[in-house]
């Protein structure tokens, strides 16, 4: 199915506003995704993300969460650029990012049930959705603080996938997760380093492990929404 398309306005309950990118599909949605940006911002990569999930038949909504801190901020994928986004959000109110994702949660009820999806950044958001806020799935890609919060009930089903040569997962910080949600698949792709999903991360992508990867989430979106 191909989707509609669209930058839009969110409103927060703090009365903040933010931007948005929507893709919806053509005729009736199967349900809907929120999509948590990586460290970069909602930059290209993460726009085609909706549209992969719109084309198939999920409407997809990727909150700005950085608009609270600089409207329209993205980092290009340099030195520099990572070790500054790295220190923003780090130090970011994960209560606001999770307001935010609520504004965009309220934005496409109306196609279903309501799944969250993150990468970097967003895989560890999506995971503290999941144990705070009412979504009906959620799946975490590479979400490296996820194990410092580890100790959380989720309230609805997850799946995480990770690279096994992700150097801010190692076996030990993946062995603390384990332990605390032995309940919650963690798929680890071979050969995979962070962000492998990503192809405009061109040292990063890895393509065998992030079709995989998307096969999986899709049968796990279907079997929840």
């Amino acid at each position: 199915m191909s989707a509609r398309e669209a930058d839009i306005r969110l409103r927060a309950k703090d009365g903040h506003e933010l931007d948005a990118f929507i893709a919806e599909p053509e005729g009736v949605a199967r349900g809907a995704i929120v999509l948590g940006q990586e460290m970069y911002g909602v930059n290209a990569y993460l726009r085609d993300t909706c549209r992969f999930f719109a084309s198939h038949g999920y409407a997809t909504i990727a909150p700005a969460l950085y608009d609270r801190a600089e409207r329209g901020l993205v980092f290009p994928y340099d030195r520099e650029s990572h070790d500054r986004a790295q220190k923003i959000y780090k130090a970011w109110n994960f209560d606001h990012a999770l307001d935010d994702f609520d504004a965009a949660r309220e934005r496409v009820a109306s196609a279903g049930k309501v799944a969250i999806i993150g990468y970097c950044w967003g895989g560890t958001l999506a995971w503290l959705a999941a144990c705070r806020r009412p979504y009906s799935a959620a799946v975490a890609y590479y979400g490296s603080m996820m194990p410092d919060f580890a100790g959380e009930t989720p309230r609805c089903p997850v799946i995480a996938h990770v690279g096994s040569r992700d150097a801010t997962m190692p076996p030990s910080r993946l062995d603390i997760f384990r332990a605390a949600q032995p309940d919650v698949p963690l798929y680890v792709w071979e050969g995979a380093q962070h962000g492998f999903d990503n192809p405009g991360r061109v040292d990063r992508y890895h393509a065998q492990a992030s079709d995989k990867a998307r096969e999986v989430t899709l049968a796990f979106l279907a079997s929840t929404l």
